[in-house]
This record gives C-alpha cells, structure tokens and sequence, in this order.
C-alpha cells in the first residue's frame, strides 16, 4: 500500500429517534438538539451517506470517502424502510405505492418511481422508540415495507400520506445488502469496509 493510498473509515449506526444526520450543530438555534457526535468519537471528515430526518430512524451508514457516500446514495442501491402507518393499509394503497404517487417536493409535484412495497403481517422486532408514538385507543395501525432507489426529502412519508395513510414511525432497515438487524437505538459499530 502506497503512502498516498488514503485509508477511509467506515460506520454502520442505528440513528435515534430524534437525532439529526450531522455531527454538531453550525446553527445556535439547534443548541437544544441532538446530533451524531453525542453516539461516538468519529473522525474528522467523517459524513452520513443519505440522511434521515429527525423523526426517522434506523440505519444510518457513515463514511469518510466521498466516492463511496456518493454510490450508495446513487439510484444503483436499494434502500428498505419499515413505516408504521396510521389505519390498516388497503390493497389499493400499495398498487398506488407500487405504481409511484404524486407527491409534492421543492414546491413543484413530483411522481415518485415505482417500487416494491407490501403490508408486512407482523409487527418487526424493532427497539422500542424513546417518544410514545400514541394510545392504541386512537385507531388501528399497520406495518409497510417500502424499497426504493431514489431519496427526495420525507419520500416515504409523502408517499404514504398520499394514498390516505399517515406516517406515524419511520425506520431503515436495509442498505443495499447492509440490514439492520438486532441493532439497538444509537448503536455505532466500525467495519473495514462497506459492501453494499
């Protein structure tokens, strides 16, 4: 290995609810919220490849090599989310999520791709999210596993409130091949490299 030959680092984390995709905030108005930095001691250069919002959650891979970063968030990589999602989703619903939805984004519409999605028949054996997600006296609710290769700002969420089922919990559960796994909420785990 040559001297010039740079040697990246590479993280697989569960982001907490709550959490934001940066490390320390640049804003003093976020003085109040949480960010990566309060998990681990991460290197410098260190980035999050495709971000989730603060209320989502789940998996999170991070990297200090841009060409990477910039492949896994290439429409070349599937990423799977699970949505807990407010009612018992139709049949209908998931050809509309399948088909793609029309959602809006930068103010302009936009027509998401198809994608693979199903109602999943049992709850997933997630960790519990630190903020109640509401009573159980407030309606029935139901599980979607939606895969997609694009990432817009809150596409999942968009997609399902478009076809009449609110988001209630959001979480990442596969990069490409990386899954989460019994990872627990702010879990950091270092690997030697990212195949996805």
């Amino acid at each position: 290995m040559g001297l010039s030959e740079v040697i990246h680092k590479h993280f697989i984390i569960y982001k907490p609810y709550g959490f934001l995709s940066q490390f320390r905030s640049q804003d003093s108005k976020q003085q109040s919220k949480h960010f990566l930095g309060e998990l681990h001691d991460f290197p410098e250069g260190i980035m999050a490849i495709g971000r989730l919002d603060e209320k989502s959650e789940g998996l999170l891979l991070l990297t200090t090599d841009g060409k990477m970063s910039a492949f896994v968030n290439s429409e070349k990589v599937d990423k799977e989310y699970y949505a807990l999602v407010d009612g018992v989703i139709s049949d209908e619903a998931i050809l509309q999520l399948q088909k793609g939805v029309e959602i809006g984004f930068d103010g302009k519409k936009y027509q998401t791709k198809p994608c693979k999605a199903f109602a999943l028949e049992n709850e997933p054996n997630l960790p519990k999210r630190s903020k109640k997600i509401r009573d159980e006296r407030h309606g029935p609710t139901s599980w979607v596993s939606i895969t997609l290769n694009e990432g817009k700002f809150r596409q999942v969420r968009k997609m399902t409130s478009a076809v009449g089922f609110p988001t209630l919990r959001l979480v990442r559960v596969r990069v490409g091949v990386i899954r989460l796994g019994d990872l627990q909420a702010g879990a950091v785990v270092e690997v030697l490299e990212l195949k996805v």
